[in-house]
């Protein structure tokens, strides 16, 4: 294994900037300079070779550094010709003297940016003394705390203990690290200090702790917030909260709150400090998930018709394998109801000794008795959710055994069937909430008009078109199929209330003559050809009627079927075989995860509203609504797993990660990292990406990570979640495996940012960016009905919509000129400017050179005399925004106190 020297310390910065770096060094016009940079050993100034200035000229003194800004976020920067060439994550920039001129460098990893971006603003604190302050206060509270622990390990009081106790020790600390790699980091350790035996001394164990169980990337992050002290107070860590996790109402107790939970030195606990281990174990906490908690229960509106939700959907249940040759079991039904799963499928044929049994038609599958599935399905119906399910019953029993049905679902199911026959004088079907706790057979019919008790009705046979051709005769074969005809009794027909299975025949006879209670389900095939050909009609029926969607029968293997193909056209019962693992039972899982996994998710507005129009075709922004863009930086993975079953590479993997979006054809898209070799461990990508979302409603985010080889790239992990779930700010992604199992400690550590083109969404979760020139403005039409008295009334809408539209795009584009002067990308919010521009407005003497006036409705900025030319150009930009973000200001006075204006 090789030896590994993380950065962990202000310390280590410090060292590797004393032996410097290779840095690219950018100017205007394109051009590159290849510079090796370095910090003088007094730390006095920054130094960089060869230069064509004198050697005396070619520095920087570091008492002259105003700034140090990280990203592409200067003039020269984001005018230079390779600007897109650049990493957002590998550059940064110095900013000097009295003209605030910048120096733009860009390193050849994020890493190494880091690690002179930390370095440069401990010296611009703490100057010379810089190491001596690191020295005396560098790690105290974590070195007390572990000294402590190793010597409540160190009963006997020796000095030393047993190397397999410390090892336990470490690996209890943090139960990800692999316990081969403590014992090899240990013994690497004695070899180093030729040291013999297996005896740990509190020195070593404070060392190889430091070295395996500091995170880099948390450390940047951390020091990034501290004020340049190795810990964060209440009041940074306030403005962590706000500023980058989008919590809303921080305050010094819940600050304190978090501190006292995850701290785990009681020195932090007493003072409310925040270490680097405590910060590590907040940001892997469940309170760090990417997974926003609000969707973790029922939170969307269960009260509108049932035909405007997407219904988690299951196909043939009752097979554990592929739908050919493999076993039945009630086990299936089981895993698909505490799944969430609403809609179950039960294909029942006659049985022996007059008991039905279900399997599927036409093939060699084994058999169950229809009675234990009404006994398991009784038990576990609203085991996950307590909304409807919907049995899809598919007969092909004789008259005498349908009998036998009717008695076990009345004796077994009782008063939880919904047999209410539906009101003719209503347009929808009813909502999942006043359907709590029933189940809804969905089956062919007997007409109103059949007077005996057993009538003949068309068959509805899935297994039948096992042979069917697919194609263009696929369809013609499928009426034929469905024309036959088979005799229904009375008893059973009467079970069926408002999920009436009937045939489909064309849209615009279902618009005149379908009746809202009846369902209509469709081949995989036939559904695909609707999709293509007639989108926008397929979303409208289903504004009104349920749509069932079953997969191909040419899928012998049970392979599963694309469930957004469906969705995006509106249709609610996709079924999808559960037995099955992959990329589109993730969808499915990820997908129904939104609304406390209850099996009904609430579509979106524009596939519900009678008077909006939505072709699920679309390949451009959706009229009405708002695109988001999805800022993603993977930053680094934890712990990944060898794939399962993978080559005989030993434990060694080479992972990278894929990001996917899945939604509407506009939406959909993937990016992937580098490849990181042989680091399993800790792997560090940082490498950012952007995603325009069209639809965020329909979006899903899919995390894959892959071990790359060359015979095969394998599965290692995965993780899939709506947009509309998705938490800002730094997060952790749990992994899952192949057959959604969550693997132990494996992660993604990322970075989540929302923005916003034309406005709108979640106010807490999106900000504003995307400067757009007035030329390019886009302003709402409006369509001529050729109804006068309503043409006439919509007429007057339009100017003002048009100046809507230049209020909303002048707010914007004083938004992004603000973040621009602030030296921070569109991606920011207000409450990052406010903190960077915090260290630009006191004075060399610690005078203020700007005063916030907090007397008026929102915080205005006043000028102290003569001022650097910069700072005006903040002060104005800061004066053109409509409104400012009242919190970050108050915030930020709270810890400098002489700023705010003495008229308050």
């Amino acid at each position: 294994m090789p030896t590994e020297k993380k950065i962990s310390s202000a310390s280590d910065c410090i060292n590797a900037m004393v032996e410097g770096s290779e840095l690219k060094k950018i100017r205007s016009n394109s051009r590159v300079y290849h510079r090796y940079f370095l910090l003088d050993a007094d730390m006095q100034s920054l130094r960089w070779e060869p230069s064509k200035k004198d050697s005396e000229k070619a520095k920087i003194d570091i008492k002259s550094i105003k700034e140090v800004r990280t990203g592409k976020n200067t003039d020269i920067f984001r005018s230079n010709g390779i600007y897109d060439q650049i990493s957002e994550d590998c550059a940064f920039s110095i900013i000097y003297g009295e003209n605030y001129e910048s120096l733009d460098l860009v390193a050849n990893s994020a890493d190494i940016a880091n690690v002179w971006v930390t370095g440069l603003r401990y010296l611009i604190s703490y100057g010379k003394h810089t190491l001596d302050m690191i020295e005396s206060t560098q790690d105290n509270m974590r070195t007390s705390w572990l000294s402590q622990m190793f010597s409540e390990s160190d009963v006997d009081n020796l000095g030393h203990i047993p190397l397999c106790n410390a090892v336990q020790f470490i690996k209890d600390l943090n139960p990800g690290l692999k316990t081969n790699k403590i014992e090899l980091k240990f013994k690497e350790l004695h070899r180093s200090k030729e040291k013999t035996g297996t005896e740990v001394t509190k020195e070593e164990f404070i060392e190889v702790f430091h070295e395996l169980c500091t995170r880099p990337e948390i450390y940047f992050l951390l020091v990034q917030f501290s004020s340049n002290k190795e810990f964060l107070d209440t009041k940074d860590l306030m403005m962590f909260l706000e500023a980058e996790q989008g919590m809303a109402h921080v305050t010094e107790e819940i600050s304190l709150e978090i501190i006292q939970k995850y701290e785990p030195a009681k020195e932090g606990q007493e003072k409310g400090w925040l270490s680097i281990d405590g910060f590590t174990n907040y940001l892997t906490s469940p309170d760090c998930h990417i997974f926003d908690p609000e969707h973790k229960k029922v939170c969307q509106d269960m009260k509108q018709p049932l035909s405007h939700y997407f219904i988690n959907s299951s196909h043939n249940t009752y097979l554990i394998e592929d739908q050919f040759r493999g076993p039945s079991d009630i086990t299936g039904y089981i895993r698909a109801l505490k799944m969430g799963c609403r809609s179950v499928e039960l294909d029942v044929w006659d049985g022996p000794d007059n008991e039905p049994v279900i399997y599927t038609g036409h093939t060699m599958t084994s058999q169950i008795v229809f009675r234990s599935v009404i006994d398991i399905i009784n038990k576990y119906a609203f085991f996950a959710s307590e909304y409807p399910l919907i049995l899809c019953l598919e007969n092909h029993c004789s008259i005498k055994q349908q009998k036998v049905m009717v008695q076990h679902m009345k004796k077994i199911l009782g008063d939880k069937l919904h047999t209410q026959s539906p009101n003719i004088e209503d347009s929808y079907l009813p909502s999942p909430e006043s359907l709590k706790g029933k189940i809804l057979i969905k089956a062919k019919k007997l007409s109103s008009n059949c007077s005996g008790l057993e009538g003949d009705v068309t068959d509805e046979d899935e297994g039948a078109e096992m042979s069917q051709r697919v194609g263009k005769e696929g369809v013609e074969q499928q009426n034929s199929l469905t024309g036959k005809r088979f005799q229904l009794c009375k008893e059973l027909s009467e079970l069926v209330s408002i999920c009436k299975s009937v045939q489909f025949k064309e849209f615009q006879v279902s618009f005149q003559l379908q009746k809202y209670w009846e369902v209509c389900s469709f081949n995989e095939v036939l559904a695909s050809k609707y999709a293509n050909e007639n989108p926008g009609d397929f979303v409208n029926y289903n504004k009104r009627f349920l749509a069932r969607v079953f997969p191909s029968p040419m899928r012998i293997d049970s392979s599963n079927m694309n469930p957004q193909d469906f969705w995006k056209c509106g249709c609610q019962i996709v079924a999808m075989n559960f037995q099955t693992p992959g990329l589109m039972m993730d969808l499915n899982i990820g997908w129904f995860r939104q609304n406390g996994n209850c099996g009904y998710v609430l579509r979106p507005a524009i596939m519900r509203e009678e008077v909006s129009f939505f072709s699920a075709n679309t390949k451009d922004t959706v009229p009405g609504v708002s695109p988001q863009l999805l800022h993603i930086k993977i930053i680094s993975g934890q712990n990944f797993p060898k794939p399962k079953g993978s080559g005989a590479k030993g434990d060694v993997v080479d992972p990278y990660v894929y990001v996917e979006i899945h939604g509407i054809p506009a939406d959909c898209a993937e990016q992937r990292t580098k490849t990181m070799h042989q680091n399993g461990d800790n792997p560090i990508f940082d490498e950012s990406f952007e995603f325009q979302i069209n639809l965020p409603e329909l979006a899903m985010v899919r995390f894959v990570v892959l071990d790359d080889d060359y015979i095969g790239d394998e599965f290692i992990g995965q993780y899939t979640i709506p947009f509309e779930c998705l938490q800002t700010g730094y997060r952790h992604v749990p992994l899952q495996s192949l057959t959604g199992e969550m693997l132990a400690h494996a992660s993604l550590f990322v970075h989540v940012a929302i923005t916003n083109r034309r406005g709108g969404g979640k106010p807490h979760k999106r900000g504003l960016s995307v400067r757009k020139g007035k030329k390019s403005r886009e302003y709402a039409s409006l369509r001529t009905l050729w109804i006068k008295t309503i043409d006439e009334v919509f007429k007057n809408a339009l100017q003002p919509i048009r100046d809507a539209t230049d209020l909303r795009e002048n707010m914007q584009n004083a938004v992004v000129s603000f973040k621009e002067l602030c030296g921070l990308s569109p991606v920011a919010n207000l409450m990052q400017c406010i903190l960077a521009v915090s260290t630009r407005l006191v004075g060399p003497d610690s005078a203020p050179l700007v005063v916030l006036n907090l007397n008026d409705q929102y915080p205005t900025m006043e000028l102290q005399g003569i001022v650097p030319e910069v700072l005006k150009k903040i002060v104005t930009a800061y004066d053109m925004l409509p409104l400012c973000d009242t919190s970050a200001c108050t915030l930020l006075v709270s810890s400098h106190p002489s700023l705010i204006s003495a008229a308050d």
